[in-house]
C-alpha cells in the first residue's frame, strides 16, 4: 500500500480530520475559491470547481461556507492564489510531494524547507522527485457503494485503471486525463463518488523501518497542518505489522 494511503488511514481512525475541521473547510474553501477563479463561477460549467464542491459537500462543509467560498472568487478583495509544488526527501531517502495554494510564496518555501530540515530531509528543485509518481486520478466511494467485485465491474467498464477495496472503501484510479469521463460513467452505475481528485501516485515504494515509519508521519503531519498545504504525498512502504502498530499507536 502507497505512503499517502497508509497516512490518510492511520490519520482517518485517530479521528485527526474532526479534531480539526475548521482547518479542513478553510484548504477546501480556498480551493474553491481558485477553482471559480479559474473559470466560471458555475459548477455546471467549470469541471475543476465542480469536483471541489464535491469534495466540500463530502465533508460535510456547509452549503453557505461553499457559496461565499464561490463569490469571494469575484470579488476584488479576493486573495490571489497561486499554485505551486514542492518535492523533496524525507527520512529513510522517501520522496515527498507538497501541493500548495499560497498568498505569500515567499513564507509557504520557508515552513516547507524548515519541516523537511527537522524532519532529517531536503527539499529539492521542482521536478527532483516528480519522475516517481504517476498524476492519476483518483475517485473513492465507501464501502456502501457496493461489494468489491461490482465495484471493479463497474470501474472496467468506466475505463478505470485499477481498484483497490478494502474496510475504508473503493478507492479507484484512472488516467488523469480521463477523471471526467470515468466519473460520469461511475455516478451513473454508483452514485455519486466521496471524493474525486487528482493525485500524485508512487511508481515504486521505498521500504522503511517503524522508527523512519514514525518520522515520515509526523512530517507529513506537519506539512499538512500548514494553512497553505493542500496536499502531502510519499512513497514510503511499511510492512504489515509495522503497519499494525502505528495504526494502533
Amino acid at each position: 500500500m502507497a505512503g499517502h494511503s497508509q497516512f490518510k488511514n492511520i490519520m482517518h481512525r485517530k479521528g485527526r480530520q474532526d479534531a480539526a475541521r475548521s482547518k479542513v473547510f478553510s484548504k477546501l474553501a480556498r480551493e474553491i475559491t481558485v477553482a471559480a477563479k479559474s473559470g466560471l463561477p458555475d459548477p455546471d460549467m467549470n469541471p475543476r470547481l465542480r469536483l471541489a464542491v464535491q469534495n466540500a459537500k463530502a465533508q460535510s462543509m456547509p452549503k453557505d461556507n461553499i457559496e461565499r467560498a464561490i463569490k469571494k472568487a469575484s470579488g476584488n478583495d479576493s486573495e490571489n492564489y497561486e499554485e505551486v509544488r514542492y518535492e523533496g526527501y524525507g527520512p529513510g531517502g522517501v520522496a515527498v510531494i507538497v501541493e500548495a495554494l499560497t498568498d505569500n510564496r515567499n513564507r509557504t518555501a520557508s515552513n516547507v524547507r524548515t519541516a523537511f530540515t527537522k524532519a532529517g530531509g531536503s527539499m529539492g528543485e521542482t521536478g527532483s522527485v516528480a519522475f516517481m509518481f504517476d498524476r492519476v486520478g483518483e475517485i473513492v466511494y465507501p464501502t456502501r457503494a457496493g461489494d468489491a467485485d461490482a465495484v471493479m465491474e463497474a470501474a472496467i467498464e468506466a475505463g478505470a485503471e485499477d481498484v483497490q477495496s478494502d474496510d475504508n472503501g473503493h478507492v479507484i484510479i484512472c488516467a488523469f486525463e480521463d477523471i471526467g469521463d470515468v466519473t460520469d460513467a461511475l455516478t451513473a452505475a454508483l452514485g455519486e463518488a466521496e471524493t474525486v481528485k487528482a493525485v500524485w501516485r508512487p511508481q515504486t515504494g521505498t521500504p522503511v523501518d517503524e522508527e523512519r515509519a514514525q518520522s515520515i508521519l509526523k512530517l507529513i503531519a506537519t506539512l499538512e497542518d500548514d494553512d497553505d498545504v493542500q496536499n502531502v504525498y510519499a512513497n514510503f512502504e511499511v510492512d504489515d505489522e509495522i503497519m499494525a502498530k502505528l495504526s494502533a499507536a
